[in-house]
Order: C-alpha cells, then structure tokens, then sequence
C-alpha cells in the first residue's frame, strides 16, 4: 500500500496516532528527515536520524509491551529492519536514499502504526 508522501516533507495532523509522545516523535523523525534531504552530504544529521528512530522505537515498542498489544513482535521485527538500512546508510545520501526513507516513514505510520490507534 503506498501513501502520499507530503511536500514539502513535514508531518501534519493526517500522521496523528493519538498518543502525544508518539506524535511528537514522529515530528522529530520527519525533522531528521527533511534536514538529511537538505543537506544529504551531512553525516551528522544522518547519525542524528539513526538516533532519534531507535530511540522513538524503543518508546513505542515499550508501549506496546506494556499494553500487550498483539503485533508487537511483527513491528519490532520493521523497526529493526528500517534501522538496519538506515545504518548501512552513508553521508552524501542519494536520491534514491531520501526517497525511500520519507516514503517508508509515511508508509509506516500511515499503514502500520495506524492499526495500534486506541490499543495501547
């Protein structure tokens, strides 16, 4: 499934999963984002993306232990596939790099977070 990808690239209220620390994560994952975009040869703000992802993951997947939700382990199994790549990145980013990050971020919560609104 694939979803618009919002430009210029910020989150806006269609991202909402009606937790404030998720959403405000999910801000500040869009700002790493944006600002790798702006400035691809950057590796500084490409280790700050990395951070900031584990660290909202880590907070979410957290969440979702504690309220049992049922398809925690599937999504922990994506987090650790999107960090991963997101790893294996190097500084100057590409087109195609960009690209698919503000895609799979937009993808992720647009198609995957969605499902936990109002379980955890």
């Amino acid at each position: 499934m694939s979803f618009e990808v919002p430009d210029p690239y910020v989150w806006d209220e269609s991202f909402r999963v009606m937790y404030d620390n998720i959403d405000s994560e999910h801000k500040a994952i869009f700002e790493c984002i944006f600002n790798c975009a702006k400035d691809p040869s950057n590796g500084g703000l490409l280790s700050k993306l990395y951070q900031v992802t584990d660290d909202h993951f880590k907070d979410e997947e957290g969440m979702m232990v504690k309220a049992n939700y049922s398809d925690v382990t599937n999504h922990k199994k994506i987090h650790v596939d999107f960090l991963a790549k997101i790893k294996g990145l190097k500084a100057p980013l590409d087109d195609a790099s960009l690209a698919w990050a503000k895609q799979w971020l937009v993808g992720h919560i647009k198609g995957i977070d969605f499902k936990y609104k109002g379980k955890l």
